[in-house]
């Protein structure tokens, strides 16, 4: 099994395809774990509910988890609830977006 540490540390390396920022640095990624099988389960968001960028993200999700050895599967489910707020960026983010 996965830590949710390792997963999350890839997840970092996939960009928003409009603010070229980490996903998980914009708070986007509410829940990942894997099983001893190696199938991953990523709970997700997006910034509104209306944004049509969904099938923009979950492709680089998924590739970017399978390049961990021992992931077979990924599931990406797509949440609204709670919706997303700027509180939920990471300091970094904040600041590339002009926060600070």
């Amino acid at each position: 099994m996965l830590s949710k540490k390792t997963l999350i540390k890839q997840l970092k390396n996939v960009p928003d395809p409009e603010l070229d920022i980490s996903i998980v640095d914009l708070g986007l990624i509410y829940n990942v774990k894997s099983d001893k099988k190696g199938n991953v389960e990523v709970l997700m968001t997006l910034t509104t509910m209306g944004c049509p960028l969904f099938e923009l993200i979950v492709e680089p999700v998924k590739q970017e988890l399978r390049k961990i050895k021992g992931v077979k599967d990924v599931d990406v489910e797509l949440t609204f609830d709670p919706p997303w707020t700027p509180e939920k960026m990471s300091k970094e983010a904040k600041v590339k977006l002009g926060f600070f």
